[in-house]
């Protein structure tokens, strides 16, 4: 995620960043001649059955590590030609248009002329949908652009700001019923996808309580001088490397849940949430903060007299969020990235008849096995395999984060070619995004209970699970 937009480096009282190029987010859809231009052509764009019928034509918005990573898998497929790149960083560009032109493919058209360039590409007609991996700042203001252009959205995962640009996803695409889909990796995983097999087959019983986070030393990352890649250094902002660049900003000037869709996504899609269920109020709570300033101080290019080392952290090393659904269950997610620590998601699935969680490979299932004690959850993994990953699991081999990059991205491209429903669809985006910022208001007023807004209008209680039924996508 390397669209590296860093000038100002400051934050207004919302958490977002001041600056000359990033204009009010309430009224970020008509940012300039371009994006009114874009809005102009495509009042309505409405899509079609065999629209793509030969090569879905990709474009790339942001080259950073996610985004090269992506285009990577892309270039694997034979019904997708990339036509488009776009990073304000040229050497990413150049890097990028090399990937392409080594698939064999066109050289693509390249927009690399300040931050807003990206909207030229939505202009071109030899675009059919974009994947947008990006700073979080840019996903709803690019992916609204995108919709109203009629470019097919695959939107990579940020926590939302506040609730208005929530609202501004939903009711662009209501109006332009452009597709679009989060491309939630996590929820492709093969034992998350399994467990879903074991939920839907009632071996835990009757769902009461899961758990999930973001659980991952992220001390490296958010401090890069850029002496090597996602490592080394004392460095953020201007100074810093990657996403050092941008993201430690948040844990600046940010408290709350940040990155809260790899635990959620997942286990929203075990209790069915806006298809049958919702998420009703959340409650979050934050730690003190010490993680950030002792790996600064301690580090051999840091210390005491380090000018960073001054910096107070506004981000709790641990954040915990509670969550309250519809059908009453409840969810734990927890954001930890400040620590030093392994990494882990910390799933628990636990119903009326037992419990999974990934932390041990364990699960335990009452009157199978012996009481009170943990089984290894091997056998289960194996009979309640996905079929998405029985099809599929040899072209998923070295795609990124053990094989589930392939997996969201095929389902992106196989339910546009096919004119489906996206399997996890704007309503899933933000509810899921909405805890970053419900979590921030949470904590401000003592840990009090934030209600979630229904972004589906009411809908949530007619819509039918679609997310992995069978082995299509």
């Amino acid at each position: 995620m390397l669209y590296n937009l860093v000038v100002s480096e400051k934050f207004d009282v919302k958490g977002t960043i001041n600056d000359e190029h990033v204009m009010n987010r309430r009224n970020f859809v008509v940012k300039s001649s371009a994006g009114a231009a874009l809005m102009a052509s495509s009042p309505s764009y409405s899509f079609s059955i065999g629209k793509y019928a030969e090569r879905l034509k990709v474009g790339f918005i942001g080259l950073g590590a996610r985004g090269t990573g992506q285009l990577g898998l892309i270039l694997n497929r034979s019904d997708i030609v990339v036509t488009a790149l776009c990073d304000i960083d040229q050497e990413r560009l150049l890097q990028a248009v090399d990937m392409v032109t080594t698939a064999g493919m066109k050289k693509p058209a390249t927009f690399g002329n300040g931050p807003e360039d990206y909207q030229n590409l939505l202009l071109s007609d030899d675009v059919d949908a974009v994947i947008i991996s990006t700073p979080w700042i840019w996903h709803t203001p690019m992916a609204i652009d995108a919709m109203e252009a009629g470019k097919a959205v695959g939107l990579e995962v940020a926590g939302a700001f506040d609730i208005q640009e929530c609202w501004d996803l939903v009711n662009t695409y209501e109006r332009t019923r452009t597709p679009f889909m989060i491309i939630e990796n996590v929820s492709y995983r093969r034992d998350v996808m399994a467990v879903l097999n074991m939920v839907r087959n009632k071996v835990f019983g009757e769902i009461v309580h899961m758990q999930g986070g973001y659980q991952h030393d992220l001390r490296a990352v958010k401090f890069n001088n850029g002496s090597q890649l996602y490592g080394g250094g004392v460095e953020f902002g201007a100074k810093g490397y990657s996403e050092a660049r941008w993201r430690t900003n948040h844990s600046v000037y940010r408290n709350g849940d940040l990155y809260p869709s790899h635990g959620l996504g997942p286990i929203a899609n075990y209790i069915n949430n806006n298809r049958g269920n919702r998420f009703v109020y959340l409650t979050s709570t934050a730690s003190k903060a010490r993680g950030l300033h002792e790996y600064i101080v301690e580090h051999p290019q840091g210390g005491e007299d380090h000018p960073n080392a001054e910096v107070e952290f506004k981000l709790g090393d641990v954040v915990t969020t509670v969550i309250k659904c519809a059908m009453g269950e409840t969810l734990m997610i927890t954001h930890d990235t400040n620590l030093p620590r392994p990494y882990s998601l910390g799933f628990r699935v636990q119903g009326t008849d037992g419990l999974w969680m990934d932390i041990n490979n364990s699960i335990y299932i009452e009157g199978e096995g012996e009481p009170h004690e943990w089984q290894p959850d091997t056998a289960y993994m194996q009979r309640y395999d996905h079929p998405l990953w029985k099809k599929h699991e040899s072209e998923s081999v070295g795609a990124g984060h053990g094989g589930m990059d392939f997996f969201v991205l095929h389902a992106f491209v196989e339910a546009l070619k096919h004119n489906e429903p996206m399997p996890m669809d704007v309503y899933d985006c933000v509810s899921w995004a909405a805890v970053t910022c419900m979590s921030e208001q949470s904590i401000a007023n003592g840990s009090s209970p934030v209600m979630f807004p229904d972004f589906t209008r009411g809908k949530w209680m007619k819509r039918e699970p679609i997310f992995g039924l069978d082995d299509r996508y």
